[in-house]
């Protein structure tokens, strides 16, 4: 087809229509070039090549993934909450080959907040995971100081908190040269973005919110402010901002990412296609709609004084959770005084034997081995044995991590720059998806 578009055109009284042999070959080697070259511009370039998405489902703008991609799943109904039911996507299933060097990765974005020490919950079901996904994914880790001021807290602690939290990020194995560092509070764009939502979030959408049942229970109406309601709207902010693939969660998380899925279909139905491309935009879906990735273990660590109750910050007593800069002495006397049980041996997934579960998948997680390894070596210990092994695990395991944290708080122009660069890359990003925001709600630009 190329070649017969750049022939030359025969002259009208050339009857026998005669093409001298070396203007024949100079014109067919000129075609092979010009196909040749075409033919690797399809394949290095994002607007040739076909659409591997996996986000963006649930929306008429969006395009279907391509069939070589099966992670994204989407399973229509509702569930009981009203909100749409949502497939999970699991991290052994990576969306993209790091060996593919044409392949554009898809982006995932996650958070810790800064009240109170990071534990072992956080770095099992969030922080570990995030090292190997950064590998794979185009990442941006950040502390969600905002969220951190939505109960009762320090003032005059908050700020040592956050620099912890975010040396703690970088001495788990968060590499600056592959994922984004920074600070909710440092990208202006969190904000704004969660009031403009807000004024599309239906109030009894926030009002179904678990987490805002159980939180305000415990505090009390007269400790309970409004951002404990719209807290979820700023966590879908914080998602939304980055045309956010994946998000990994926990599963006392989904319903917050269920309503952040509902959310950016709510704004690309009310404000996107041609409604946005009428005011100059360019038309199409304002956000992705992103899915949650849900590790296949250790995306609920249990506390150590409770087998039913997630391990928490917020928890009243310390000895309820494993802190990753608790020295020797202080975990060997957490794991010797944690809640067991009286059955004999060790099993995993007896609903009799929560603590049981929970301290075998901690073991699992720590030690790197499989479920079915754990289950042969420790299916016949007593809980004797079987706490010291642990105790041993999880010192080791956590005092590289612990060496490498002081080494990084100690230098703070090191943590600073590291949190600037990594605001500023942030900011590129986020501050391009608010504008399109603006321009397809109606706004006036300066």
């Amino acid at each position: 087809m190329y070649l017969c578009c750049l022939a030359p055109r025969p002259s009208v009284g050339d009857k026998l229509n005669i093409i001298l042999p070396q203007t024949q070959r100079k014109w067919k080697k000129m075609s092979r070039s010009v196909f040749s070259h075409l033919l690797t511009l399809s394949n290095s370039s994002p607007r040739l090549a076909s659409s591997t998405s996996c986000c963006g489902y649930g929306s008429k703008y969006r395009k279907k993934p391509a069939a070589s991609l099966p992670l994204r799943k989407h399973v229509g109904g509702r569930n009981s909450e009203g909100f749409r039911s949502i497939c999970s996507v699991s991290l052994a299933e990576p969306a993209v080959s790091e060996n593919s060097s044409n392949s554009v990765k898809k982006r995932i974005v996650s958070g810790v907040q800064p009240t109170g020490s990071v534990h072992l919950g956080n770095y099992l079901g969030a922080i570990k995971n995030w090292v190997s996904l950064q590998n794979t994914y185009d990442t941006l880790f950040f502390i969600v100081d905002l969220h951190a001021i939505t109960l009762p807290y320090d003032a005059q602690k908050l700020s040592k908190a956050t620099r912890d939290t975010a040396a703690i990020y970088l001495a788990c194995g968060v590499d600056t040269s592959k994922a984004s560092v920074f600070l909710q509070s440092h990208v202006r764009a969190h904000v704004e973005l969660m009031w403009l939502l807000s004024c599309v979030t239906p109030v009894g959408w926030l009002n179904r919110m678990i987490q805002f049942k159980e939180k305000s229970r415990k505090a009390g109406d007269e400790n309970v402010g409004v951002a404990l309601l719209t807290y979820p709207v700023l966590m879908a902010s914080d998602i939304l901002l980055y045309q956010s693939d994946f998000v990994p969660v926990g599963e006392d998380q989904k319903q917050h990412l269920e309503l952040t899925r509902e959310l950016a279909e709510r704004v690309n139905n009310f404000y996107g296609g041609r409604k946005w491309k009428k005011l100059g935009g360019r038309g199409g879906a304002i956000f992705k709609v992103p899915e949650p990735l849900i590790p296949p273990a250790g995306a609920r660590v249990m506390s150590l004084t409770d087998g039913l109750s997630k391990m928490s910050k917020s928890a009243p007593s310390d000895q309820s959770r494993i802190n990753l800069l608790d020295p020797k002495d202080v975990i060997a006397n957490k794991i010797k005084r944690c809640k067991t049980d009286s059955f004999p041996g060790l099993e995993f997934d007896n609903p009799e034997r929560p603590e049981c579960n929970n301290l075998l998948s901690i073991y699992q997680l720590i030690s790197g081995r499989t479920k079915e390894e754990v289950s042969q070596e420790c299916q016949d210990m007593n809980w004797g044995s079987f706490k010291s092994l642990l105790t041993d695990a999880l010192v080791d395991h956590l005092h590289p991590i612990q060496v490498r944290y002081e080494e990084i708080i100690s230098d703070s122009a090191y943590l600073d720059r590291i949190l600037a660069d990594g605001a500023v890359k942030a900011a590129d990003i986020a501050d391009a998806t608010l504008n399109n925001v603006y321009q397809a709600m109606g706004f006036l630009r300066k």
